[in-house]
């Protein structure tokens, strides 16, 4: 008797992930605004795990364009310069909806702040939804309100969706004790715990971020994106950059 031999569908290291992207890894070397092709460099790399059948949400910054906290110190109320800082992200989601749609991915742009024109309202639930039938869903307009930073909303967002880890893309390829772009002995960590990374007070996340991981025991992976390849390799589970979890 001949059986019926099936290959097993290799099992997933992480089921549902929240990318945070800062605003200032869609300028490339522009120094401002959205470079187009980095833009479809990274949606290139979202698309490479998303086609793994890994449920993708992404946070995205606007510091390319407005950064609320250096506006505000220019004399611009704190709140009007956070909202502007919002609206900020909006620009930028838009721009990597269409990177990853000419990429074949389907997606779900999902604001904080109600613009009907160009995106949904976030709804946790409906979120989710996207998120099963393999959408990758792109979060803009951070929380919806002033002195919360897009780190914050990679944290609550993650919570929330129930994701399984976050993984927050940056230029270098770690955390280190001090910006090892000035300081070429800076040390770098492969592991820490969040309670060590809020002593040590590494300014990689804000402590509102790093406090809602810890009490929802969701880790933190800070790795280097533009090192081809190095997204796929995280969710394969690979030890890339360093990680941040319980002790």
């Amino acid at each position: 008797m001949i059986k019926n031999s099936k290959k097993s569908t290799p099992k997933l290291f992480y089921k549902r992930i929240v990318l945070k992207l800062s605003g200032e890894s869609l300028q490339g070397e522009c120094g401002y605004g959205i470079d187009i092709s980095v833009t479809r460099s990274i949606a290139s790399q979202i698309k490479q795990v998303h086609d793994k059948g890994i449920e993708t949400a992404i946070v995205i910054g606007g510091g390319n364009i407005l950064r609320g906290a250096e506006t505000s110190k220019n004399g611009i109320d704190k709140s009007a310069a956070d909202y502007m800082g919002m609206l900020a992200t909006a620009i930028n989601g838009m721009a990597l909806q269409d990177a990853l749609e000419k990429e074949g991915v389907f997606t779900r742009l999902q604001t904080a702040i109600e613009m009907r024109q160009i995106a949904e309202p976030y709804i946790r639930r409906r979120a989710i939804r996207h998120l099963e039938k393999k959408r990758v869903v792109i979060f803009v307009c951070g929380t919806g309100n002033p002195y919360f930073t897009t780190d914050t909303t990679a944290a609550l967002r993650a919570a929330e969706i129930g994701a399984d880890i976050i993984l927050k893309a940056t230029k270098v390829d770690g955390i280190y004790s001090e910006d090892p772009l000035k300081n070429k002995n800076a040390k770098r960590y492969i592991d820490l715990s969040y309670i060590e990374l809020l002593n040590k007070q590494l300014k990689v996340m804000d402590a509102t971020a790093v406090s809602l991981c810890m009490d929802n025991k969701i880790p933190i992976v800070v790795f280097d994106l533009f090192k081809e390849g190095n997204l796929k390799k995280v969710v394969n589970g690979e030890k890339i950059g360093t990680i941040v979890r319980g002790q």
